[in-house]
């Protein structure tokens, strides 16, 4: 007997996470400072945007971010920064997936656990440009409607769900064998 026949379970739809995924990448990026650079001074990353949806098994995460780059030019006796915003597209598979999804329609959760970070910054061998390698990582969730099955009590609603029995009260006797010294000393330093 199936457990559609004997009536012990449900099936209820819900929504629930379908799907998930993972992925590091590395990119180098060009920056073209006004000046030639003597050195680098100091690399950062901010404005960090992305969005992201669910393309077949994949989850593609689009984004932008600024580079700036800190430079020192003319023999080390001036400092510039150049920025430049730079675009990217990330394919993440989804490692998990749920065969049972009802429906193609996905909300899809994208989170950068590890937000783009500047590993090293160069001149180029030309002399003109900073090379500029970046780290980002990202997880991603995909949620789905499917069809879950649960165990019914056969006898309906219960009323009488076990309690638990206890009190935070001190007893006298309790009361009696704190120590008041107890943390003697803990408060005076």
């Amino acid at each position: 007997m199936s457990h559609k026949e004997n009536g012990n379970y449900r099936e209820i739809i819900t929504k629930a996470v379908c799907g998930k995924g993972r992925k590091f990448s590395e990119a180098v990026h060009t920056i073209s400072p006004s000046h030639r650079p003597s050195s680098i001074l100091g690399c950062w990353i901010i404005n960090h945007k992305y969005s992201a949806e669910k393309k077949g098994d994949n989850v593609i995460v689009q984004g932008s971010y600024d580079i700036n780059v800190w430079f020192s030019f003319n023999k080390n006796t001036k400092t510039d920064v150049a920025t430049q915003t730079v675009t990217y597209t990330d394919a993440i598979p989804l490692t998990m997936r749920d065969d049972n999804v009802l429906s193609d329609q996905m909300d899809v959760i994208a989170r950068a656990v590890q937000q783009p970070n500047t590993l090293e910054a160069t001149i180029s061998e030309n002399g003109a440009n900073v090379e500029v390698q970046v780290e980002r990582e990202f997880v991603v969730d995909c949620i789905g409607e499917t069809k879950v099955a649960v165990a019914v009590n056969p006898d309906g609603i219960v009323d009488d769900y076990p309690t638990n029995d206890y009190t935070d009260e001190v007893s006298d006797d309790e009361y009696e064998r704190l120590d008041p010294n107890f943390l003697h000393g803990e408060f005076d330093k």
